[in-house]
């Protein structure tokens, strides 16, 4: 071993040449993704003038392809390399947004070309997100996958709080679709940070050697349905991701509309999810070695969940400052326990199921994306703005009672491996549950 080798063996990845280009080239694009998050509504609502519904189609256009094609592209992707399928997706995405703000000042702009940007750069996020977690091991060796994740889960948050304020700044200063030209050069960064990678990446493997696309797919979803814990938390995030996603399709439109806030002060509002969410990350390895896996899970979904009422107590003026206040504590709760919950799947399911339990649990979680934005636009519609933001955060706060049922309920750690759930097992393998933002600044 070399020198070189032996400083990055002591310093872990984030001292490994390839992994600070990966790393780096996801946080931009992260904090690229946060800016449209916040520009793509606002270009709906301020330059096209669209009503609720359409925000609402908009939003779940953008994840629609997790529900289409999520569970074969996590299968699919095994087939390929994927270094070059993630450059494609990135240069993809880059053409698709730059395409609005140039329809833009053309006077050709309309709603049928931002729903088909929405729709197609979704698909390939779906692929993109895919391919990295199963290219990231052949960058950083097994016993740092850890290490690495925790430093891109807290880039991820602070690049979110980040990204969202950017987004208001530029649409209050530049206009709402300089953000998506913003988040369009935000993938030539990953792009070129992922050329810059050295490693030669291992040729997948070959598809006659592996069971067909259906076989993979249904043995995934199987053990995913019938563990009692999986199951549990697959359905609990399904319905939180409709209802919260139900809110945040129509927030944009509340805020303009409702409570007069301008398009630069939006983002800053909404930045308050990253807030919220960075000291989730922060706070998920204490709460979980202090309470345990489980109850710390469930204290951190009880106690937060019902912060979601301030958002439409939320008025004009100071009174917008619930709203941010709102958020911020949901987002705690989500990140915390989504920490959590990861660490229990990374170190419960079996590592030949992991990819497809994974998938199986992602295309639930996000699939219920589309559904919970277009529930959010008809009852929007419907009931009105803040009526159907009652409905919908009451919605969340009573939702965290789906974790008390059996086999959560009265145990204090998560088991690490099936068979050690039942009641009176020992507690001593409790998940181990590290910070999410470890070394991550």
């Amino acid at each position: 071993m070399t020198e070189g080798e032996e400083r990055e063996e002591r310093g872990g990845p984030g001292r490994r040449h390839d992994f600070r280009l990966l790393w780096g080239g996801e946080t931009v694009s992260k904090f690229g993704s946060s800016v449209s998050g916040v520009a793509m509504p606002l270009v709906a609502v301020v330059t096209l003038r669209a009503d609720t519904l359409w925000v609402s189609v908009l939003a779940a256009a953008a994840w629609l392809p997790w529900l289409l094609f999520g569970l074969s592209a996590g299968a699919w992707v095994d087939r390929v390399r994927r270094r070059p399928l993630m450059i494609a997706c990135n240069l993809g995405s880059l053409v698709l947004l730059a395409s609005v703000p140039v329809a833009a000042w053309c006077g050709v702009l309309g709603m049928a070309q931002l729903l088909a940007v929405a729709l197609l750069t979704g698909c390939a996020s779906v692929l993109f997100s895919v391919a990295y977690r199963v290219y990231l091991p052949t960058v950083v060796p097994r016993e740092e996958l850890s290490a690495a994740n925790a430093k891109l889960q807290g880039s991820e948050s602070v690049a979110q709080l980040g990204g969202l304020g950017a987004g208001g700044l530029l649409a209050g200063a530049l206009g709402a679709v300089s953000g998506l030209l913003a988040d369009g050069a935000t993938f030539l960064v990953s792009t070129l940070c992922l050329l810059a990678v050295r490693g030669r990446e291992p040729r997948a493997g070959k598809p006659q050697a592996r069971p067909g696309l259906r076989a993979e797919i249904r043995e995934g979803l199987r053990y995913t349905l019938r563990d009692p814990y999986l199951r549990v938390l697959t359905v609990y995030g399904s319905v939180t991701n409709l209802l919260l996603t139900g809110c945040q399709a129509i927030l944009t439109v509340f805020l303009v509309r409702e409570l007069g806030v301008g398009e630069g002060a939006v983002g800053c509002l909404l930045a308050a999810g990253g807030v919220g969410g960075f000291l989730g990350a922060l706070a998920a390895g204490p709460t979980a070695r202090r309470f345990g896996t489980a109850r710390g899970m469930l204290l951190c979904k009880l106690l937060t969940a019902p912060l979601g009422l301030l958002i439409p107590l939320a008025g004009e003026g100071a009174r917008s400052l619930l709203l941010a206040l709102g958020l911020a504590g949901l987002s705690v709760g989500v990140v915390c326990g989504s920490v959590i919950q990861g660490a229990f799947r990374q170190t419960y399911c079996p590592p030949e199921l992991l990819g497809r339990i994974t998938a199986s649990y992602s295309v639930a979680n996000y699939g219920s994306v589309p559904v919970g934005a277009l529930l959010g636009g008809a009852l929007g519609t419907a009931l009105g703005l803040r009526p159907t933001l009652w409905l919908l955060t009451s919605g969340l706060a009573l939702s965290s009672l789906l974790l008390l049922v059996r086999p959560l309920a009265g145990r204090r750690d998560l088991p690490t491996e099936p068979g050690t759930g039942k009641r009176g097992a020992t507690e001593a393998a409790a998940v181990p549950v590290r910070s999410a933002t470890a070394g991550a600044m």
